[in-house]
């Protein structure tokens, strides 16, 4: 599966469980680490539970493995590592005090009701 493609298909995947805020971000050109950086947000633990736990089972589904996981336990911030593409999944409290969007402003985004135009 291509990055593009995995970054989506986590989108889809975490708007499955109602996450908010979803944004891509495009770092092809800006990190030698990974692709993309997929963005949301969960309103409480159990629901930034939900939606780390459809994003795996999701990926699992196309054979895309998670390499590894960090933060689940206390539902802060959720690292998942897809290599080329690296999900995180805030509370919103922590996803403003670490403002991702804005340390990587400068890259392509997109939020999820312009995932059309990100996929081309």
């Amino acid at each position: 599966m291509e990055a593009k493609d995995k970054a989506l298909h986590i989108a889809k995947a975490a708007a499955e469980k109602k996450a908010m805020d979803i944004l891509l971000l495009d770092l092809r050109e800006k990190s030698r680490v990974t692709d993309y950086f997929v963005i949301c947000t969960g309103n409480s633990t159990p629901q930034v539970h939900a939606i780390t736990q459809n994003i795996e089972k999701k990926m699992r589904e196309t054979g895309q493995p998670l390499l590894r996981m960090e933060g689940f336990r206390e539902a802060h911030w959720v690292l998942m590592d897809y290599g080329d593409v690296i999900a995180h999944v805030f509370r919103a409290e922590t996803r403003e005090f670490y403002s991702l969007e804005r340390l990587w402003g400068d890259s392509p985004q997109a939020v999820l009701s312009n995932l059309g135009e990100f996929a081309q």
